[in-house]
């Protein structure tokens, strides 16, 4: 690795029980690390390894820490899975810039996580606002995807739930920081050691300058490649949407998929299925994930 780079085994598997140290030794090996790209460091976990990658990032205002079960999972299935957080987001840098944040430039994290860590071409997946960042990768450097995973897309539907549910928090982290910082100051009080709580608790720990300056970026800049452009991705897709959630509107995965000449779809059965009901969906996307790498 780079000189700018750090990796370390991660120590966040419960210890054996007495008998059980043959399928602990078994598990995939998992392996944190950062490097820095346009002068700020990038935080990524690897699960597994091989030739066989797929990149995961989250949704927005989440961590990596969200795809860790379904990086564990596909680990042994034998890909090496590897989670991002992006710029603004969990353990890596949060700049109060607004400008540095946008869909066009998480993607460019993401192909800079490929080149740090010298892997030609992969799988890049993601929900939510990773979904968004996965397309732009699609669009900027199709060479580097072997295919995409979209989970909940956030596209031209969901404009105006979007808005609701998050110029409030921008206002908030603008001019009501204490807010934040006192919802902050709750989640740290929280008991760690649960996968879903952790998560809860990581959204909700956000700093109100980083915070506001991320809100601003995404929501007044590019949510996602347009439908002239998206008709153009011939990377093979695969596109996963459920009903009844408004900020993920069902239309915008359907649509997609219809747009894009080599997606397929998938109704998931809940907004929540591939987080507590995973069995399904993990084999789709291993199943999908294959098929790209063994073009």
């Amino acid at each position: 690795m780079s000189p700018a780079s750090s990796a370390t085994a991660v120590a966040d598997l419960p210890a054996p029980a007495p008998g059980r140290r043959r399928e602990r030794s078994s598990r995939p090996i998992e392996l944190s690390g950062s490097f820095t790209h346009e002068g700020h460091r990038l935080a990524y976990t690897e699960f597994g390894s091989g030739d066989r990658v797929v990149v995961l990032t989250h949704g927005i205002m989440l961590t990596r820490r969200m795809h860790a079960p379904l990086a564990r999972r596909l680990a042994r299935a034998g890909f090496r899975a590897v989670t991002l957080d992006l710029l603004g987001h969990g353990d890596s840098d949060r700049p109060t810039d607004s400008w540095l944040y946008s869909m066009p430039a998480f993607a460019e994290q993401t192909v800079a996580l490929l080149d740090h860590l010298e892997i030609d071409a992969a799988v890049i997946g993601g929900t939510s606002l990773g979904a968004n960042v996965a397309l732009e990768v699609g669009v900027a450097a199709p060479e580097r995807a072997l295919g995409l995973v979209v989970e909940m897309p956030v596209l031209d539907n969901a404009i105006v739930a979007g808005l609701i549910t998050f110029a409030p928090l921008l206002m908030a982290a603008r001019f009501l920081p204490v807010t934040v910082q006192g919802v902050a100051l709750a989640a740290k009080l929280v008991p760690h050691g649960n996968q879903w709580v952790d998560v809860v608790t990581d959204t909700l720990s956000q700093e109100p300058a980083p915070m506001a300056a991320l809100l601003h970026g995404v929501l007044f800049g590019r949510i996602a490649p347009p439908k002239s452009i998206r008709r153009k991705i011939e990377t093979p897709a695969l596109v996963i949407g459920h009903e009844r959630d408004p900020i993920h509107p069902f239309g915008d995965a359907d649509t997609l998929a219809a747009d894009m000449p080599g997606a397929e779809f998938v109704q998931a059965r809940s907004p929540v299925e591939l987080r507590f009901d995973p069995t399904r969906l993990t084999d789709t996307i291993a199943d999908f994930s294959a098929r790209c790498h063994d073009r």
